[in-house]
């Protein structure tokens, strides 16, 4: 029925790839394609006799467009799903308008060299304009949105799930439990121990400067931003408990405010451990999630990517995590004159995602809603010209394909709400 060009091979992309294989007659056919090669075969060689789903590989540079536009031509896809880096969404995007194809991806574009004086300027002028400071937006994404428009083809932005699955949560909620939405509360609870003093259980380089950096939420109209781990909260979440959990700043905040009409507050919420902070506390005073190269030996490197050279391979958590996720949105608002509220929410237990596709829950949640919003664009559900939120489409569709797929969701009606206070 479809055939899907893949690009990454890394912990999120082997579930996405994995999940594809499972569905089968949507995906009849997929090209697995990475800087490193032999990754894509041996996953191919892992799957193949296990599914009816076609597998070719290929070698790109993702950092290349023209590589990317003479893969897409070759293999003639109908729909390529970025699983790569946030680095390389723009690039990809590129290749895709000049090949016109359909567009998906799992996170919102971010300079790899924060360092770059192109890049600077036009992010200093939105931390002015806007009021936060993160090192990624939508902005440079959306800006493509008329370009795909001539062209005719859909870009899919953040089905993940956080961006993703969340937004998609929020639509849902609008459409079904609300008049009126008046606050989001996003919830990010790992509750998973993979038994390593430090660890991160995604792409070390993407969360250690999320983590780090200040961070924000939408009030009445605008952004009100806060120092790295300022506000705190403790949570009781089902079936995983008490956790701790920090106000940061996150990229669904910044398309919701502008989808869900009328929304008045937006936070989003992480959980860590003691242990995990003090360690990237002390990494980050000595340097080292710094972005900016430095010369060493007379060789230029990046300290962050050094350090993901020597923390453990996120994909390689999964036979050791045990524990559970709990992601969910906590909303509040209106519905028939009278005050509401509701929790949807997914649980995911590590050691059953490993059983099934040898991943950690973190990957899991992310590669599982990568395949599903491929799935909505190639199947023409979600389907128009333009670069899109997951949460301006008819979220039904999506929704009923969690519950299949492997991410089965829970509605709580009036549960407890988030109390925060201001660290000393």
């Amino acid at each position: 029925m479809s055939r899907l060009l893949v690009i990454g091979c890394g912990g999120v992309a082997a579930v996405a790839i994995n999940k594809c294989c499972q569905n089968s007659e949507v995906f009849t056919d997929i090209c697995i394609a990475s800087r490193t090669k032999e990754k894509c075969d041996a996953l191919k060689a892992k799957l193949e006799g296990k599914t009816k789903t076609r597998i070719e590989t290929a070698k790109v540079d993702a950092d290349h467009t023209e590589e990317v536009i003479a893969l897409i031509k070759s293999y003639q896809p109908d729909a390529v799903l970025n699983v790569a880096l946030p680095y390389q969404d723009l690039t990809i995007m590129d290749a895709c308008l000049a090949a016109g194809v359909n567009y998906i991806d799992t996170a919102n574009y971010e300079s790899e060299d924060t360092e770059d004086p192109q890049w600077r300027a036009i992010y200093e002028k939105r931390c002015e304009e806007l009021g936060f400071t993160a090192y990624f937006d939508y902005s440079w994404q959306w800006n493509y949105r008329e370009r795909f428009e001539k062209a005719n083809i859909t870009a899919l932005l953040g089905t993940g799930f956080d961006p993703g699955v969340t937004s998609v949560f929020s639509a849902y909620a609008l459409k079904h439990y609300f008049d009126e939405i008046h606050t989001i509360d996003i919830l990010d609870c790992n509750g998973g121990d993979h038994g390593y003093p430090f660890a991160t259980n995604f792409n070390p380089e993407i969360n250690l400067r999320e983590v780090s950096a200040n961070g924000s939420y939408w009030e009445d109209g605008h952004w009100i931003e806060t120092k790295p781990m300022e506000f705190k909260s403790r949570y009781n979440f089902p079936e995983v408990g008490e956790k701790d959990m920090y106000l940061l700043h996150h990229e669904e905040i910044e398309s919701l405010a502008k989808n869900i009409p009328g929304v008045k507050r937006i936070r989003f919420f992480m959980t860590f451990g003691q242990s995990y902070l003090t360690h990237m506390k002390c990494l980050e005073n000595v340097g080292m999630l710094s972005t900016a190269p430095i010369e060493f030996n007379g060789q230029s490197i990046v300290p962050i990517q050094f350090l993901k050279a020597l923390l453990p391979d996120p994909a390689s958590l999964g036979p050791r995590t045990v524990g559970k996720t709990n992601i969910g949105c906590i909303f509040t608002g209106i519905k028939d004159g009278k005050e509401k509220t509701i929790y949807i929410y997914n649980v995911c237990d590590h050691q059953e995602c490993y059983k099934e596709v040898e991943s950690q829950a973190i990957s899991y949640t992310t590669g599982v809603p990568a395949m599903i919003g491929a799935m909505m664009v190639v199947t023409g559900q979600w389907k128009k010209p333009g670069v899109f939120n997951v949460e301006e489409f008819d979220p039904d569709p999506y929704m009923e394909a969690l519950n299949k797929w492997g991410l089965p969701w829970v509605v709580c009606e009036d549960p407890e709400t988030v109390t925060v206070w201001r660290q000393e």
